[in-house]
């Protein structure tokens, strides 16, 4: 393997291992600080009880998911070097706002509120736990902020041969970000509000702590359900927007080879990328992909041929994770409803209770195929448009990036069998004594 790949798939670990933390740590944080404010509310010591059980496993997710991120972030230096003097005058004051203001004060205020129980006010505790939230997705609003410019560079100008910001707001408010801002977060909503449905599930159906977790599973449906629905229409604005800025991706989304009027969409279809064409084709909606590009079923699509070879994503990975994701999302979508239907009888539905507790990785699946999607169909592009991916890697040998690659796959392997090892401990435990020791 030469070193573009290796470096690729380097990265590729890193990131997919670090957003398998992300979601839980964004939607957590929520639900933490509205489980909190209820107890402050109501003094109902079941909601105190929730907060302290639900907490233990954000603070573990947190610790890991922070710990990836810095290191993910090291490989700029190491792997990407050519990338990050190309882009570090637009790249890097994104990621130091980020870093300044949103993770500062994240770090900060989790740390007042682990150690805050029974040392601040009921309402001074609640407070410090909604920082923690707004802090939380404030920081991952700007890391998606950066990515979005990776995907449609806007507000610059060149000089010396690379990018200098020029408008920090049209990199900012521009329509791609605030589509990747309002998808990602919606999907790490829906993957929480499913995390905590599976694990009260497993509580319900043996009958422990029942009060508790039946309200924790309510709580959970509700964000479930909405973001579910919400993810759903947006993705509809998504595939609009790519029409204009990515056409190459979308034509790779829908193995769309011909540019053409009442482009159509398969619900089945095998590309062959050899022959810049489809060896199969099930299930042809005519029309299905103008309308949902351009809102109009008349539309001209542009198609895969028109676009030179050099510059086309990798069509089948690209297509594939992209059927997968939509095809996981709706599982997910009709489960939440099934639960909905359910939610007053859910101690009386075994069958149900069973499913939710094994749904609890499809959405952590749905999400790194998201990402999959965005970034494979990116390419060969590292932003795009201005500069390959292989123009971006570090001038180092491939030897080198083997020798990482194996590394980060032992450490994370580790990593990760031992954090869910004691997320799930956490888990089995329940709320008690823990929490209480926890508290004091």
């Amino acid at each position: 393997m030469d070193v573009t790949l290796l470096s690729r798939l380097q990265f590729a670990v890193a990131t997919y291992f670090h957003f398998l933390f992300v979601p839980l740590t964004l939607g957590l944080s929520i639900l933490l600080a509205i489980m909190e404010t209820a107890y402050v509310r109501t003094k109902n010591e079941e909601y105190r009880e929730m907060t302290q059980f639900w907490g233990r496993i954000f603070l573990l997710n947190f610790v890991v998911g922070v710990a990836t991120g810095i290191t993910l972030e090291f490989q700029f230096g190491t792997n990407w070097s050519r990338y990050s003097r190309y882009v570090g005058d637009i790249f890097g004051p994104l990621l130091a706002i980020e870093a300044t203001v949103a993770f500062f004060l994240e770090s900060t205020f989790i740390g007042v509120w682990a150690l805050g129980w029974n040392r601040l006010s009921p309402r001074l505790h609640a407070a410090s736990i909604w920082l923690v939230a707004i802090a939380s997705n404030l920081s991952a609003i700007w890391i998606l902020i950066a990515n979005a410019w990776m995907q449609n560079p806007v507000g610059y100008v060149m000089k010396a041969g690379h990018p200098v910001l020029s408008d920090l707001g049209a990199v900012v408010f521009q329509g791609y970000a605030g589509l990747a801002i309002l998808h990602t977060l919606a999907a790490s909503y829906v993957t929480t509000g499913f995390f905590v449905m599976g694990v009260a599930a497993y509580h319900i159906a043996r009958k422990q702590f029942l009060s508790i977790f039946i309200r924790s599973f309510r709580i959970g449906l509700s964000m479930a359900l909405i973001f579910a629905l919400f993810v759903v229409i947006e993705g509809h604005m998504h595939g609009a927007n790519l029409a204009h800025i990515q056409p190459a991706k979308l034509a790779s989304l829908e193995v769309n080879w011909v540019t053409q009027a009442k482009a159509p969409i398969f619900l089945i279809a095998l590309p062959d990328e050899s022959a810049a064409a489809n060896s199969v084709e099930i299930g042809k909606i005519p029309g299905a992909l103008s309308l949902l590009a351009f809102h109009s079923p008349s539309a001209k699509v542009i198609g895969l041929r028109d676009i030179p070879k050099e510059n086309r994503p990798p069509v089948l990975i690209t297509y594939l994770a992209f059927r997968l994701m939509v095809g996981l999302g709706g599982v997910l979508l009709l489960v939440a409803i099934g639960a909905w239907l359910r939610r007053n009888r859910i101690e009386s539905s075994p069958f149900l209770l069973k499913v939710l507790l094994y749904a609890i990785p499809l959405p952590y699946a749905v999400s790194l195929l998201g990402w999959t999607v965005a970034e494979v169909g990116r390419q060969p592009w590292v932003v795009y448009g201005l500069m390959r991916t292989t123009r971006a890697v570090s001038p180092v040998a491939s030897s080198q990036v083997a020798v990482s690659l194996a590394a980060f796959v032992v450490v994370y392997a580790l990593i990760g069998i031992t954090a869910f090892w004691l997320i799930a401990q956490a888990v089995r435990k329940g709320p008690g004594a823990a929490d209480r020791h926890y508290a004091s």
